[in-house]
């Protein structure tokens, strides 16, 4: 019998590339060699697995990028393929599309983890031109690059170089298998189950490096074991603030880590911290100055304590700094009569909602459930650093220093000899 993994519809593997201009007089197409890459995956993909007739073996965006019924479509595929194959070259990293497409797909595989998922390795990379280490974002640096099977050539030219020589066709041949072989074992063991599709238009991009200059700072605000306020069960606290999992039993690990991995996603350098740790013992509250994020459970307000240090927060908070309030509504506690309810954090954090309702309110109104609270992060972080770049020069970028290849350089440069 197929289980449910085999039998969904859509496609083994999803294609992301950036497409090249075109230029000269004879209008060919300057994506042929890509568009060749993707028929032979797709042989090979047949050929490897038992996908029956008129299943996807792949899917490639070869249409015009506008329209509805275009990011639809891209949508559709970016939530249902098993596995992601970027293609890396210079061009892919300045692309705002490639960009997208890499977010929605690592956004479900954390969602994904999020409510039980093991590691998911769904993600299987291209090398189709040389790229060195230093033109990769922030959010691509932590993926391994396995070139050790592929040979020299590939790693000094890319599939490209090899695509593009007659005499390297047998090289091209066994590399286009061995990444065949890649993308079928990653299905395998990643077993990624499908999800809602994003709405394309509304997704950001990974690859946006003037994020990359500021971290973000995610504080969280919560009780812990050991200081429970009365009325509250402890399922959904460990030792320390950072622990605190709201969407337990159905969300399987703390907020703060699945906060700070949905960051990671836009490109963003993150610290995670507890309230207690921006509280100097000696000059009081230090709140981080940058980009930052806090995060309020809102059992807090039992704690006197923790209730007057969230105000003094909220005092020193810089106009960049943004609150969510998750509030699971499935949690029998939070239902109980005399339970705390996020509005009356009004009366503790009055600035902080303020400046929050004024790009979210849905945001600090109590965010209901896991799913919710991963829409709702990345539109307000994105908030965060529109009004930090609002209020606050951007330096320049450092001088370029020292490239890192991705692979050894020293094999000649390829030259072209073979045409569409």
């Amino acid at each position: 019998m197929r289980d449910a993994h085999t039998d969904r519809s859509g496609p083994y593997f999803f294609l992301s590339y950036a497409r090249t201009p075109s230029w000269g007089p004879d209008g060919g197409d300057p994506d042929h060699w890509v568009n060749v890459l993707y028929r032979d995956l797709c042989n090979h993909i047949m050929a490897l697995t038992d996908l029956p007739a008129g299943s996807p073996a792949g899917f490639m965006d070869r249409e015009l990028r506008s329209g509805e019924s275009w990011s639809l479509k891209l949508s559709e595929n970016l939530a249902t393929c098993r596995v992601f194959v970027p293609l890396y070259s210079p061009r892919y990293f300045a692309n705002e599309m490639c960009g997208r497409e890499w977010f929605a797909f690592n956004e479900r595989t954390v969602r994904a983890k999020a409510v039980g998922a093991g590691d998911l390795l769904a993600i299987v990379p291209v090398l189709w031109t040389r790229v060195d280490f230093d033109q990769l974002p922030h959010a691509v640096r932590h993926l391994h690059i396995d070139l050790s099977s592929f040979g020299q050539r590939y790693q000094s030219h890319g599939l490209y170089g090899l695509i593009k020589l007659n005499r390297l066709r047998d090289e091209y041949e066994e590399a286009v298998f061995e990444l065949s072989t890649r993308i079928v074992r990653a299905a395998e063991e990643s077993r990624l189950p499908p999800s809602a599709p994003p709405v394309y238009d509304q997704l950001p991009s990974a690859f946006d490096r003037q994020r990359e200059l500021q971290p973000l700072s995610i504080v969280v605000a919560a009780a812990r074991r050991g200081r429970l306020p009365h009325g509250r069960g402890s399922g959904a606290y460990g030792e320390r603030e950072l622990d605190w999992n709201p969407y337990h039993p159905l969300g399987t690990r703390p907020l703060a880590l699945l906060a700070e991995e949905l960051s990671r996603l836009l490109g963003l350098r993150v610290g995670v911290y507890s309230l207690d740790e921006v509280t100097d013992r000696t000059s009081g509250l230090k709140p981080p100055v940058g980009p930052t994020l806090l995060l309020v459970d809102p059992w807090a307000l039992r704690d006197p304590k923790l209730s007057a240090t969230l105000s003094r927060f909220d005092a020193k908070a810089t106009p960049w700094t943004r609150v969510v309030i998750p509030w699971n509504r499935e949690d029998p506690d939070n239902l109980a009569p005399g339970a705390p309810d996020p509005s009356q954090l009004e009366s503790v954090i009055p600035q902080l909602l303020q400046l929050t309702r004024a790009t979210s309110r849905a945001s600090v109104a109590g965010v209901g459930s896991q799913e919710l609270f991963s829409d709702l992060l990345g539109l307000v972080v994105r908030h965060v650093y529109a009004e930090f770049a609002r209020q606050v020069p951007v330096p320049a970028f450092p001088p370029q220093v020292r490239p890192r290849l991705l692979g050894p350089s020293s094999v000649p440069e390829v030259q072209g000899d073979r045409e569409p």
